[in-house]
């Protein structure tokens, strides 16, 4: 089965929202080896005019990750994720994360794109505070390749 087109321009319902915490922030910093001191100490992250720790530039990853689930698992996609690379990712910020942060995220598949027997599926998912305001879109493009 190759990929869904018309997945193109679907919406998916908004994922659960994800609780920013502190200790998830500072593991995912030590894990990409970020030494930040605003990402590590929650006085560095005040003095330098945060409410908390700041979440490291690519950590939006782990909230996309519930988006890009629905879309992996949706049953019309004709997705084989045996098949999935990662081929690219974007981050568009309109202020950085930080510990305390309620997000929520809605993704909407923005392109499918056939190459010969592949497949491109660029995906966005937007990322708002409990206020409803924008603090960022995370972008992916999965290739999945095509038959042998």
């Amino acid at each position: 089965m190759s990929v869904n087109p018309e997945l193109q321009g679907r919406v998916f319902p908004p994922a659960p929202p994800y609780l920013v915490g502190r200790e998830k922030v500072r593991e995912f910093a030590r894990a990409v080896f970020a030494t930040s001191p605003i990402s590590l100490d929650p006085d560095a992250a005040v003095a330098a005019g945060h409410a908390d720790v700041v979440a490291p530039p690519t950590f939006p990853v782990v909230i996309q990750e519930h988006t890009l689930a629905q879309l992996l698992g949706e049953p019309d996609a004709g997705i084989d994720f045996s098949r999935v690379v990662h081929g690219d990712q974007r981050f568009t910020y309109s202020r950085p994360i930080v510990a305390g942060d309620e997000l929520t995220a809605t993704l909407t598949v923005t392109s499918v794109k056939t190459l010969g027997p592949h497949a491109m599926v660029t995906a966005s998912s937007e990322m708002l505070d409990a206020s409803g305001a924008h603090v960022v879109t995370a972008t992916s493009t999965l290739v999945v390749r095509g038959g042998e």
